[in-house]
């Protein structure tokens, strides 16, 4: 008779509000899915919201998406009664999934899971860390609520050094809770492929991110109009979208800029293969998916110094103040004079991209720190 160790890693449940977005949580989220699914650990997807665009090649990877389907709100009654049902809903699904281990990605998922996952008695509850708190700044109530969660959390997980920093200072976690894990990449980021057609004669520099304030657009805008004073008009192709999308083309037909606005992509990699200079002029970051992904595809970096983007450029790429449209156009001006430079920045990036984020070492990295939040439970 086999004899299982009731303390060996087998079920892990990762929640998160929806799948919706093309966002680097909900990337990496089911990244991880399928690494620890490829591991032999049975992987469940909880949704607080219903389905996505992810859903699909997540059943087809044979990993299980439950969705709680709460439903939007308009009010803090309805989101305080729309809350309780979910916790409820998701109380119930974890007593009879009985996953060893539970994970919870963004804000809301953590400080609804956590209480949910102690309540369903899971072994080890575990949060993740995204993105500095600078959204939560001013607001008491949601430090109050997070730090609840946190203290009946096990672990929290960061994605960068930066990020544990600012849990462990802003938000005052213990050091003994916090672990760093770089966001992984799969192979095929690394893959080279045919560049996407962009018709024009000007040098295109590619900026991959959701239109919003926070990615600091109109500051690239202003750059773009900086580096045409200087004969250095560029096209600049946006790869994304968001609520900023029309403001950003009025914005840029006021500068005279050439913009084109391609939308959400699945696979942004043509886009990239295309660019002369990648760029993301950000006010605030966690760790990146636009520039690991610029990076493994071997393209000159320039971005703003905020959160983890340091950890990943620092010596690969060129770094510059946010908000600072004069230094961006600076730094991009400097890449397409320097053709050796842009050249060798792409490939130390890659190379260190390809040792460093790989997705199957993020895998093992999270399966590691699971085992052993269980060991301690189980006492050894």
């Amino acid at each position: 008779m086999v004899v299982r160790d009731r303390c060996a890693l087998r079920s892990v449940a990762l929640f998160i509000n929806e799948l919706q977005r093309m966002g680097g949580t909900e990337v990496q989220l089911c990244l991880l899915a399928g690494e620890l699914r490829h591991r032999g650990i049975d992987t469940h997807v909880i949704l607080l919201q219903e389905g996505g665009a992810h859903v699909p090649a997540l059943r087809s990877a044979g990993i299980e998406v439950h969705e709680l389907r709460l439903g939007s709100f308009t009010s803090w009654p309805e989101a305080l009664a729309k809350g309780l049902k979910g916790g409820i809903s998701l109380v119930r699904l974890l007593r009879r999934l009985k996953p060893q281990v539970f994970q919870a990605f963004l804000y809301s998922s953590y400080v609804l899971g956590a209480p949910a996952a102690r309540l369903a008695r899971v072994p080890v509850v575990v949060a993740g860390r995204r993105s500095q708190s600078f959204f939560k700044q001013g607001r008491r109530w949601v430090f109050a609520l997070e730090r609840w969660a946190t203290r009946i959390t096990d672990h929290v997980i960061a994605n960068a050094v930066a990020v544990m920093e600012d849990a462990r200072t802003v938000e005052r976690v213990p050091g003994r809770k916090l672990s760093v894990i770089y966001n992984g990449l799969p192979a095929s980021a690394f893959e080279r492929i045919t560049p996407e057609l962009i018709e024009t004669s000007l040098p295109v520099i590619v900026c991959v991110a959701n239109l919003l304030p926070v990615k600091g657009h109109r500051f690239l805008i202003q750059a773009a109009s900086l580096l045409a004073l200087k004969d250095r008009p560029c096209t600049l192709v946006f790869v994304g979208d968001g609520p900023e999308r029309g403001s950003l083309a009025r914005y840029a037909s006021e500068h005279k800029v050439d913009v084109r606005i391609m939308g959400s992509r699945t696979d942004v990699r043509p886009f990239l293969a295309r660019a002369d200079v990648v760029v993301l002029p950000s006010l605030n970051e966690g760790l990146s998916n636009a520039i690991m992904e610029a990076m493994a595809a071997g393209r000159p970096v320039v971005a703003t110094a905020v959160g983890g983007t340091p950890e990943l450029l620092d010596g690969r790429g060129v770094l510059v103040p946010p908000s600072d449209p004069a230094a961006l156009a600076d730094a991009v001006h400097r890449l397409l004079d320097d053709s050796e430079l842009a050249d060798s920045l792409g490939a130390v990036g890659c190379a260190w991209a390809r040792k460093n984020l790989d997705g199957t070492l993020m895998g093992e990295e999270h399966m590691k720190l699971y085992q052993r939040l269980l060991d301690d439970r189980c006492g050894r």
